[in-house]
């Protein structure tokens, strides 16, 4: 594995520069504006690709939530003076038919009053459900993007730290983000139809009074615009300390490394990490909202005296402007719902404001580029059934972020039905080269030719087809025994018996037959209680199996008879050697024995290669393959004795 290169520095906003002049305040003002839209309309764009129809319910709904606040004030104003205007006529002594009369207007207000309520909890009860309906698809939607955009990936970007902090924060904006920030939107526009229409009403009392009101609110906004900026740009620049969280506690419940973990007694040293990096984390959080709540709580008192003068002068002119009970029903329900509705509109803003900067974790992470892909307008199928030949011409490698070479000057040519077997210490570079020959990686310099032609030419479907490879590090897969050997070939029509045949060929069919179910058997206990755990040397003839399903042209074994005694894996090699014939093989193992049938053996030492030529040419040369083979033989030698 290459080391890590260190994280490169990014802009913790959105990607605009901080303004230096104070002419250039505007622009970036502008700029702010423009980005901030284009990210909301990607939200809107995520929601409507996973439920159109429930983002249309959603806009009704919102038109709906603006309008019925004004009905009901409406109608409790005429309530209000229908029932003085009733006690009037109590007063007056009135005949009881007068007062029926008087009753009847009131009943029907009653009965609209009743329709208002019911409506408002359908409203209520409507917007919730559909919320919760879209947040899940959103949810489901936004998952597929991840491991769709996850697949196409290149191999290279896994290297880099800053690529896993786009992963990460683009995982977490996976959960409810995206609706909550669509539902603050409806609940913006709720909140200015229902506000327009109570500034209407209250500016037939006075013209100054809605503006006030808004004045008074706005402090409160610019506070909640800079502390929800600073919220995302504290968020952003401790991703790592998440991170080391999220690795601490994950590490505490792998079953994995439980065993070690217990062993060696590391549980209080990971658990005393986790909590380094949560009050590293805490410490500056911790300061960043008790300053936003002190300053909040300034800023709201200001604007309840300014509500509170306001109410004042609404009850005076009334009283003394031959008002209504009810016109000072309205137009208190007015300020209170204009100051409310304002707080909710800046707030929610700011709210919407921080969601969409977050939003662009995500955005950042669906536009990571892919290299890996054909060089060629018309990309090159690779033929498959026919011998191929590969070449290195003058290949130099090293991994994105650093400075060594990995592979040095690297000639070399594999020519067809060849068994090739690299050598050498490990680091030496051997599985950089399968991953290069194979394309998950391209060079830095030089070239590698599949058939005479560049690698890079040719289509990357239909040259990963090629190949059928066991890494060191092969999948263990929770599904059953069968799936496990089928995802060598998943494209292929699946036949039950084509499994068992690779099995059959890579020796693990006697201990799959042993399974409660045989072939469907589902394999650990991730999922089912009655999975089974399989040992190491199991799961790698299962691995195994998986290579000889796929009827690839080109074998290449990394390392895949590690967990194996040495007969198994003689047992493995040879099964090879018979069924790849008249294929291109690849093969990397520590264990020489398995070297001495190979066509050629490719030595590499240091990055470069040191030595090629078969068993018998290498230790007639008394070089490294020489001191390697020798120093293994003698050490069974030794046991053995």
């Amino acid at each position: 594995m290459p080391p890590m290169p260190p994280p490169m520095r990014r802009p913790m906003s959105d990607g605009i520069e901080k303004p230096k002049r104070l002419k250039d305040i505007p622009r970036y003002c502008l700029l702010c504006i423009k980005g901030f839209f284009k990210r909301l309309f990607y939200i809107v764009s995520l929601v409507f690709e996973a439920a159109p129809h429930l983002l249309f319910a959603m806009i009704a709904l919102c038109v709906l939530n603006g309008v019925l606040p004004v009905v009901g004030a409406y109608i409790s104003k005429d309530i209000l003076n229908e029932i003085a205007n009733l006690i009037g006529a109590q007063s007056l002594g009135d005949t009881v038919e007068s007062l029926f009369v008087v009753m009847e207007p009131l009943l029907f207000l009653f009965l609209a009053y009743f329709i208002y309520l019911f409506s408002n909890k359908l409203v209520t009860r409507f917007n919730t459900m559909v919320t919760g309906l879209a947040g899940e698809l959103v949810v489901n939607h936004i998952k597929l993007k991840i491991v769709n955009k996850a697949k196409e990936v290149d191999l290279s970007s896994f290297d880099r730290p800053e690529f896993y902090e786009k992963l990460e924060n683009a995982n977490r904006e996976a959960g409810m983000r995206p609706i909550h920030i669509l539902s603050a939107t409806f609940s913006v526009i709720s909140a200015m139809i229902s506000a327009v229409s109570f500034i209407t009403v209250l500016a037939t009392l006075s013209p100054y009074a809605p503006v006030l009101i808004i004045f008074a609110a706005v402090p409160g906004a610019i506070v909640n615009f800079f502390y929800r900026h600073q919220n995302f740009r504290y968020i952003r620049m401790h991703s790592k300390e998440r991170r080391e969280m999220n690795y601490y506690s994950s590490l505490m419940v792998n079953k994995d490394n439980v065993k070690e973990i217990k062993i060696l007694g590391l549980g209080n040293t990971f658990i005393d990490k986790y909590k380094t990096a949560f009050a590293k984390y805490y410490k500056g959080l911790k300061s960043l909202i008790v300053k936003e709540g002190t300053v909040q709580l300034t800023v709201g008192l200001v604007s309840t005296v300014v509500n509170c003068l306001l109410f004042v002068f609404v009850a005076y002119t009334v009283v003394f402007g031959d008002g209504e009970i009810g016109d000072y029903s309205l137009y208190t329900g007015a300020l209170t719902s204009i100051s409310g509705y304002v707080s909710t509109l800046f707030t929610s803003t700011a709210t919407i404001y921080e969601g969409t900067l977050f939003i662009n974790n995500m955005i950042e992470f669906m536009d990571e580029p892919s290299e890996i892909v054909s060089s060629s307008n018309q990309p090159k199928k690779a033929v498959r059934g026919i011998p191929h030949t590969i070449e290195f011409r003058n290949v130099y490698f090293k991994y994105p972020g650093c400075d060594n070479y990995v592979l040095k000057d690297i000639n070399l040519k594999f020519e067809p039905r060849d068994s090739v077997v690299l050598v050498g210490l490990n680091g030496a570079g051997k599985t950089t080269l399968i991953k290069l020959l194979t394309r998950l990686y391209d060079p830095t310099d030089g070239v590698i030719l599949l058939d005479g032609v560049d690698l890079k030419e040719y289509d990357t479907k239909s040259l990963y087809d090629l190949f059928g490879i066991i890494f060191q590090d092969f999948g263990k897969y929770a599904e059953t025994a069968r799936e496990n050997i089928e995802f060598g070939d998943a494209a292929r029509h699946h036949n039950p018996e084509d499994a068992v045949l690779a099995a059959e060929r890579s020796d693990a069919d006697p201990f799959i037959r042993e399974l409660p179910r045989e072939y469907e058997t589902p394999l650990t206990r991730i999922f089912e209680e009655d999975g089974i755990e399989l040992s190491g040397g199991q799961w790698q003839k299962l691995s195994v199996a998986r290579a000889f399903y796929k009827d690839s042209d080109i074998m290449i074994l990394d390392e895949p008879t590690a967990s194996l005694d040495a007969i198994a894996e003689k047992e493995v090699f040879d099964r090879f050697g018979e069924l790849a014939k008249d294929k291109l093989t690849v093969f990397v193992s520590h264990r020489l024995s398995s070297a001495t049938s190979a066509s050629k053996i490719v030595v590499i030492d240091g990055g470069e290669v040191s030595e090629v030529g078969t068993h018998s040419e290498l230790m007639e040369k008394k070089g490294e393959y020489y001191r390697l083979f020798s120093t293994q033989a003698s050490r069974y030698i030794g046991e053995n004795h």
